[in-house]
């Protein structure tokens, strides 16, 4: 058997998940020379929350902070992660940004993209992954794993099999809550290996506990890369720590062939970083390392209960929190089993929210409940409650076609109001995504270009997480 291949995710899932995403490039660089020895499959590095934390609270260009990895790690194939026609926003985008971003992506220096979308509707990556292939990138394709009367082990199977004849280079198994057990993960991944002829990875977390069981099981089915962290920044709500699954393949079959004395010294490089995100209030080690049994039982992943905590404690209802993490699962059925992940995960939780402050289900609804009712995030994956949706979006026509094919091009629109601002081509891109944030890094670059005080402006923003 062939070695067992790591994607350590200490530059980007490991902060996101753990720090907030708060993780500077300043911080990154002393480790670059060590990191490009290791031999990693893959440094995932970018994408996700990382490109809106750049522009928003860092004063950071995330085209820059791309750029200066791939000079920085030259040796390694560099990682992103891409919402599909979501791109790295909150909503659909026209297929000539979607385009133009995955262009941008691969000439600036990223490797592999993963894409994947909430609803598992390959129609939603379509665009995002034909690009990956017209301009020379890896294209992986993730399935977003969850369990629902129509996610089961079949469903994931021929969902695999669909992916692979859209032309993926490698099928991934997005778990990000970490409800992928031990023997369901051996199971699951036997038979993608049986089925398919792409290689698999394995993405999951360390919420319930379970992570790195879930990890050897896969990996004793044969499974080719898995996702790992450096251990300062691992467990808990990020992925299980890189040393302990390389230390535990160590002189097996599938030894991942990885120096352990060397990630041992980035352990402790990397230590001091999370102890400095831990100090500016990033990182909350008591919170994010404790093991939580609830996602379990309710399927809520770590970020979404960190949002509902805090709808409940704006609203001065912390004791309907048991309420609300039961009415998750049912919100979920009516709509439809969608997996919780971005953006669904926040639709789901908010309306359940809702639906227990309300006194009444669904007599307030949000935007975005309308919207995922009405088809225009995509297709989702079961039977709808008919009553439900009736009362949520009455008569309004249900989309059954791609969503992004009701979206005109958008690229000259977004270059003709940054005119003022446009210093590089990837700067329409980031306005795409984020116009009021980019606009307001846009003017503090110019500010610091011109020399002018940029002292406050400079300030990182102490405000609540992405």
């Amino acid at each position: 058997m062939a070695k067992v291949g790591i994607t350590d995710t200490i530059l980007r899932d490991a902060h996101q998940s753990q720090a907030a995403t708060r993780m500077r490039i300043s911080q990154m660089e002393p480790a670059f020379e060590k990191l490009d020895k290791v031999g990693y499959y893959s440094l995932e590095c970018w994408g996700g929350a990382t490109f809106d934390t750049c522009l928003r609270f860092l004063n950071e260009d995330p085209w820059e902070r791309l750029r200066t990895l791939r000079k920085g790690l030259p040796n390694t194939k560099l990682q992103m992660l891409l919402r599909g026609q979501n791109i790295l926003g909150y909503k659909h985008y026209a297929d000539d940004v979607v385009d133009f971003f995955v262009k941008k992506t691969v000439e600036n220096g990223c490797d592999i993209i993963r894409c994947f979308d909430a609803l598992n509707d390959l129609r939603n990556m379509e665009t995002a992954v034909k690009a990956t292939k017209k301009y020379k990138g890896i294209a992986e394709v993730a399935m977003s794993y969850t369990i629902s009367p129509v996610h089961t082990e079949d469903y994931f199977v021929k969902l695999a099999a669909e992916i692979a004849k859209m032309g993926a280079d490698i099928i991934c198994i997005k778990d990000m809550a970490n409800l992928l057990l031990p023997y369901s993960a051996y199971s699951l991944v036997k038979r993608l290996k049986a089925e398919t002829n792409l290689p698999i990875v394995l993405h999951t977390h360390d919420t319930t506990g379970t992570g790195a069981m879930t990890l050897l099981k896969a990996v004793e089915a044969g499974v080719d890369v898995i996702d790992t962290a450096l251990s300062p920044l691992g467990g808990g709500t990020s992925q299980p720590s890189t040393e302990a699954l390389v230390a535990t393949l160590r002189g097996t079959e599938y030894d991942t062939g990885l120096d352990l004395k060397l990630l041992i010294d980035l352990a402790g490089y990397f230590r001091g970083v999370a102890d400095e995100l831990t100090k500016e209030g990033w990182r909350d080690p008591a919170r994010v390392l404790a093991t939580d049994a609830n996602t379990l039982l309710y399927q809520v992943p770590g970020g979404m209960l960190s949002n509902l905590i805090g709808q409940l404690k704006e609203s001065n209802a912390m004791d309907k929190y048991y309420d609300v993490l039961a009415e998750v699962p049912r919100v979920r059925e009516d709509f439809g089993y969608p997996p919780l992940v971005t953006p669904t995960s926040q639709i789901v939780g908010t309306q359940a929210v809702m639906n227990v402050l309300g006194g009444e289900r669904y007599k307030m609804v949000t935007k975005e409940s309308k919207a995922l009712l009405r088809g225009e995030y995509g297709l989702l994956p079961a039977k709808v409650n008919e009553e439900v949706r009736k009362k949520v979006i009455g008569d309004a026509k249900v989309i059954t076609h791609r969503p992004a094919d009701d979206i005109p091009p958008e690229l000259d629109k977004y270059r003709a109001e940054i005119r003022d601002y446009y210093q590089q081509e990837e700067d329409v891109l980031s306005y795409a995504l984020f116009p009021q944030v980019a606009i307001k890094y846009f003017q503090y670059r110019q500010a610091k270009q011109l020399g002018v005080d940029s002292t406050m402006l400079d300030k990182q923003q102490k405000t609540m997480p992405v």
